[in-house]
């Protein structure tokens, strides 16, 4: 199979749907926009051994590798209009395409975002997908609107994910009760984008970021780029019951710097708290709000206890010294 039949075999599936003038087969891919809106772009890239195990359900894979770009169209309020897919392959396997094609497919199916184009090569196993959205000029969710006395609100929980890639490293504090391994799992290799919240919180929330790297990293973008700081209260924070078990320091690691969540953290002014309720409600997401962005630098955890401590802003960084890939 050649890099033609390729992609006519498991990629090409016509020209998409209403936002697309012209899909696969040309030079590149016609867009239509609608009148009073911007442009919303953004990519990702997946590589093996560092974002992902060699060994990982190829449909998963495609439902991921989709999924972590659609985040960042529901971080910033936009909708999907379609999406490119660059793939480095070591070889032209037809199973594990197919089970790749048919997660990327479902997922894009699912949210109106079709394939519109891409490149194909032979190397290491190397996924880059760059996602293309609109949202009305002058309503995204930008990192740099958050303002003091903001609520912080959380979509969904964290944790999960983390626990799942701790319990496949083999790490023992991980493995003491592994009931709820596929729950686990699901999270860390099926996030849920959150799109119909993103759109619906657009011109109503100030600030928002989607959790990639952990919920503590994540908001200190938020806080850098507005000039505020933020109190957590730990109290507020979701806990799933896979994580209720756990000691309290490796609970606070997942839920507050795990990553591979994907859930939305955003600002709202404290007399939206109803109209935050109402588009959690119309979208089918659960929100909680878990704190407030505050007048000074700092980042804080407000512990059970009434006692706060000073909270390091720290996520994962590829090129930290000591950062672990996957496997």
């Amino acid at each position: 199979m050649g890099e033609f039949e390729l992609i006519r075999r498991h990629f090409v599936r016509g020209q998409g749907g209403p936002g697309v003038a012209l899909g696969i087969g040309d030079d590149c891919a016609l867009l239509r926009t609608t009148p009073g809106h911007q442009l919303a772009v953004s990519s990702d890239m997946l590589v093996e051994g560092r974002h992902f195990f060699p060994d990982v359900d190829p449909e998963a894979l495609g439902h991921k590798s989709l999924a972590v770009n659609l985040s960042d169209l529901a971080a910033m309020g936009a909708r999907p209009l379609g999406f490119t897919l660059a793939l480095a392959l070591p070889g032209a396997d037809d199973a594990w395409l197919r089970g790749f094609a048919s997660g990327l497919h479902a997922l894009a199916d699912a949210h109106g975002c079709p394939l519109v184009g891409g490149d194909t090569t032979r190397g290491p196993l190397n996924i880059c997908i760059t996602v293309f959205g609109e949202v009305v000029a002058g309503q995204a969710l930008r990192r740099d609107a958050a303002r003091a006395g903001d609520d912080l609100w959380l979509s969904g929980r964290t944790g999960e994910a983390r626990l799942a890639l701790e319990r496949l490293r083999g790490t023992a504090w991980a493995l003491a009760d592994r009931s709820d391994d596929t729950l686990c799992r699901q999270r860390l290799e099926r996030p849920t984008p959150r799109l119909a919240l993103g759109t619906a919180l657009a011109g109503l929330a100030h600030a928002a970021i989607d959790l990639s790297d952990g919920l503590a990293g994540d908001l200190g973008h938020i806080l850098a780029a507005s000039g505020v700081g933020a109190e957590i209260e730990q109290a507020a924070l979701p806990v799933a019951p896979a994580l209720q078990a756990l000691p309290e320091a490796h609970r606070l690691e997942c839920l507050l710097h795990g990553g591979d969540d994907y859930e939305l953290l955003f600002t709202a002014p404290t007399d939206a708290r109803e109209a935050v309720a109402r588009a959690a409600q119309a979208s089918g997401t659960p929100v909680q709000r878990i704190g407030r962005t505050t007048p000074d630098a700092r980042l804080r955890l407000l512990g059970p206890d009434g006692r706060t401590q000073a909270l390091h802003a720290r996520g994962f960084d590829h090129f930290a010294p000591g950062s672990a890939p996957v496997s």
